[in-house]
């Protein structure tokens, strides 16, 4: 029942901190969801580091590492939020900011997991 939930926490805190990020970038420049990204960006550099720091031989304990993997990211990251503003940047005909938001989100996330991972490697060694 901890687990659940410390998993529950997690997930509170990572919601929060998206609204908040979200509203604050989203605000600065309306074009482009620059929240999703980053919340995105984010999410995938915290897991890369934990996930790859595990593997790597850092111990967590499993309650803490699903309370961030799980719970925090869980509601920090916004996959769906991410293919709804695509679409409907798409649909408003801004087909420029749909593609780039597309080619944004997937190389920025995918570099920040290769970027957690060598930090988890900095980091266990």
């Amino acid at each position: 029942m901890v687990h659940i939930l410390l998993i529950g926490i997690g997930g509170f805190a990572g919601a929060v901190s998206r609204y908040l990020i979200s509203r604050y970038l989203n605000n600065i420049f309306s074009s482009l969801p620059l929240g999703t990204l980053t919340v995105n960006v984010i999410g995938s550099f915290v897991l890369g580091v934990i996930m790859y720091g595990i593997s790597y031989g850092k111990t967590m304990s499993p309650d803490v590492r699903d309370m961030i993997t799980i719970g925090f990211i869980g509601g920090l990251t916004t996959m769906s939020t991410f293919s709804y503003e695509t679409f409907r940047l798409f649909e408003l005909n801004q087909i420029v900011f749909s593609f780039l938001n597309l080619l944004l989100n997937f190389s920025l996330c995918f570099l920040a997991i290769f970027a957690g991972r060598y930090v988890a490697i900095l980091i266990t060694k």
